[in-house]
């Protein structure tokens, strides 16, 4: 499909935008013609030249690619119409072919201001929608003849407003009126008076005539025109390609899981929603995610401010499971059980594998659901993306659409229960019915939904992401009624290493996260059981110690669960958790705690416990000191008083020589209590220096 069309053709860097096209001067204006091929008008003899639609091809991303081809004689004039919203696209990605190499090529089209600019060069201007004041007001010194609603005619002076009665309010009103020179004077007549008016020039009329023609044209058409001119010589082959927004491409599929190897197709859905027939076209479905974008090219630029296409919103609710990594199936028995059904079934279906594959199986199951096709389409590399190119010329009408076989075979597909462990925290949930299925189709698969069909009849939906070749992937489509399950979270902490240096304890403890799943069956039949347990950020896995295999978000565990049995599973992640704690700066409580518990090793644990000693003896000290500075506290107090009270009653009465006495006695008092506080003071000292040359010479 992208076929080099460059080399000798003349590119230009400019877009169509998937309109129709006419030679220049057509009756009709420009069409597709039969079968949606582009028309080109010869400039000398005016005979028209078929330019086919010949290839489309429709990307995921929801632009599509539109080729047309044919042969040109001589100059030509190709003109194109464009929807009004693609005209960006138009002048984005439109590509010319023409070998001529006197070509020349030249395309032309009218601004977007063109209509605005065309109406302010009128003799009436209707430009920015104006009112009937406004009219007036820029026809000043035109003869109009008005019914107001008697006739009258004169010439206009202008417009003016004047404040008026308002019948129904005390307050006066604005009113326009219309000033006019007549054989009578200058005449004042209200506008809201006005039945109707005329301008008696004829040139006038006409310019107000064409105004609403052309403000009527321009409101009823969606279309913008380019005209494009090739001015080689002689009989040629050449295209237009271009690239333009269309309906994105959906793709469905159906999975039948009741027969010895599942039949999987893939349907793509093709939407035709523009005004011509798609006939005998080569079409091409391309899966990938290129950048797509709207670019405001068409409108005169003022600044930049790109369109960017809005998400497409999802449809659907169901989940998708991640892909997985660092898996052997070798090493599991249920994959090796896989491989070796799988080798079975790629022998060619001998009757002895059947015979072996019904005893695997039971009894065989009802006619399948899905019914085999043969796919319309052939998959290929289309540079970074995925192409499926429809085998046959396809013909699909404007306004409709199809739907397209794009893959019908067998797969590799094995039916698993699910066990979503974050789900199975919030209580009793049932497990998933899902199947890990493996592309073995030989093309890459777009993402789309599933219809699962099993047993002859509807088993459920779901959701498939991209897929490429011999990719794994689980899909998950029901839940399974017969199964329970639930999951018990626990967390410990648990003392690892403790060390000692330079007043600091460092302990380092592993924080174990215990999740513990039940699952319980009530079928008399046994199930595959993935547990999907959510990863704990930071947390190492410790049991078991090899998942089946691991997202980034979770891992998957591989269990067998029995019929009519219960499983129990626990899966236990560790990580490290360190404290460092100042010894000095320690609450004596804390230290006790540490120095009796059992998590410290015996050495730290007598360390501890000596520093309980210091620490208590330097806090005795301190509190013996508290108190003798306590009691100075008081006897100054005490002094205060008296000298108050002798200051009173004077020293020559009986009661102040009592309190000179006492005076005396506290004095001596206080010398005594001076001396113990700088004794304590000093045992204070003592103490502390004891306890910080124990901390800080700890090493353990």
């Amino acid at each position: 499909m992208l076929r080099k069309i460059f080399g000798p053709a003349i590119a230009l860097a400019l877009a169509v935008s998937g309109g129709e096209l006419l030679p220049s001067g057509s009756a009709e204006g420009t069409r597709f013609g039969e079968g949606g091929g582009l028309f080109a008008q010869d400039s000398a003899a005016g005979s028209e030249t078929a330019l086919p639609l010949r290839r489309i091809a429709l990307f995921s991303s929801g632009v599509g690619y539109f080729e047309h081809s044919g042969t040109l004689f001589g100059p030509s004039v190709i003109v194109l119409n464009f929807d009004a919203a693609a005209v960006n696209d138009a002048l984005k990605s439109l590509i010319i072919g023409d070998p001529a190499p006197d070509s020349s090529p030249l395309i032309r089209y009218p601004s977007e201001e063109t209509l605005e600019r065309t109406l302010e060069s009128l003799g009436i201007d209707l430009s920015g929608n104006p009112g009937t004041a406004e009219i007036f007001a820029a026809q000043r010194g035109a003869e109009v003849q008005i019914s107001a609603p008697n006739p009258l005619r004169g010439r206009i002076v202008g417009v003016e407003s004047r404040n008026q009665p308002n019948p129904e309010s005390p307050e006066l009103q604005r009113e326009a009126f219309l000033s006019l020179f007549t054989a009578e004077g200058i005449r004042l007549i209200a506008l809201k008076d006005i039945v109707s008016f005329t301008f008696t020039d004829p040139g006038l009329t006409a310019d107000l005539k064409r105004a609403l023609d052309l403000i009527a044209a321009h409101r009823a058409s969606r279309t913008r025109t380019l005209t494009l001119s090739l001015n080689g010589n002689g009989s040629r082959s050449a295209s237009v390609s271009y690239v333009i927004s269309v309906p994105v491409w959906k793709v469905s599929y159906r999975l039948d899981l009741g027969r010895p190897r599942p039949l999987f197709q893939g349907w793509a859905i093709v939407d035709n929603d523009s005004d011509t027939d798609w006939t005998n076209v080569e079409l091409s479905l391309v899966s990938g995610r290129p950048v797509s974008f709207i670019q405001q090219l068409y409108p005169p630029y003022y600044y930049t401010r790109p369109t960017l296409p809005l998400s497409i919103a999802e449809t659907a609710q169901a989940r998708v499971h991640a892909p997985g990594y660092g898996r052997d199936d070798e090493s599991s028995s249920f994959g090796a059980a896989m491989l070796a059904e799988n080798a079975i079934a790629d022998a060619g279906y001998n009757e002895a594998a059947e015979n072996k594959l019904a005893r695997a199986r039971g009894p065989a199951p009802p006619a399948p659901s899905v019914a085999a096709v043969q796919a319309a389409a052939s998959g290929y590399a289309a540079g970074d993306q995925f192409a499926f190119t429809v085998k046959n010329p396809v013909t699909l009408n404007r306004r409709q659409s199809a739907m397209i076989p794009l893959v019908n075979g067998s797969v590799e597909a094995v039916k698993t229960l699910i066990l979503s462990g974050g789900r199975a925290l919030g209580g009793t949930i049932h497990p998933e019915l899902a199947v890990e299925l493996i592309n073995t189709t030989g093309v890459k698969l777009p993402p789309g939904p599933v219809t699962v069909f099993d047993g002859g009849t509807y088993a459920g939906d779901a959701l498939i992401e991209f897929l490429s070749e011999n990719d794994k992937r689980f899909i998950s489509y029901g839940e399974d009624l017969s199964v329970n399950a639930s999951a018990a979270l626990a967390a410990d902490r648990i003392v690892n290493t403790v060390t000692v240096n330079a007043g600091v304890m460092t302990i380092t403890r592993r924080q174990i996260y215990k999740r513990t799943y039940t699952v319980k069956n009530n079928s008399a039949e046994a199930r595959r059981l993935i547990i999907e347990h959510p990863l704990t950020s930071g947390a190492s896995l410790t049991e078991p110690a090899n998942p089946l295999e691991k997202t980034d978000s979770l891992y998957r565990f591989l269990q067998n669960l029995p019929p009519r049995g219960e499983l129990t599973f626990t899966v236990q992640e560790e990580s490290p958790v360190y404290e460092r704690i100042s010894l000095s700066q320690i609450r004596l409580e804390s230290i006790v705690s540490f120095s009796t518990s059992q998590e410290i090793p015996a050495r730290i644990r007598a360390a501890l416990a000596r520093m309980v000693e210091l620490r208590q003896k330097t806090d005795a000290a301190k509190q013996a000191l508290s108190d003798l500075q306590a009691r100075h506290s008081r006897l100054i107090a005490d002094q205060d008083r008296i000298r108050n009270n002798l200051g009173a009653v004077g020293n020559n009465s009986d009661l102040g020589r009592e309190y000179m006495q006492r005076m005396t006695e506290l004095d001596r008092g206080m010398d005594s209590l001076a001396q113990e506080i700088d004794k304590a003071a000093a045992l204070v000292r003592s103490s502390q220096k004891e306890l910080e040359d124990y901390i800080a010479g700890l090493k353990l």
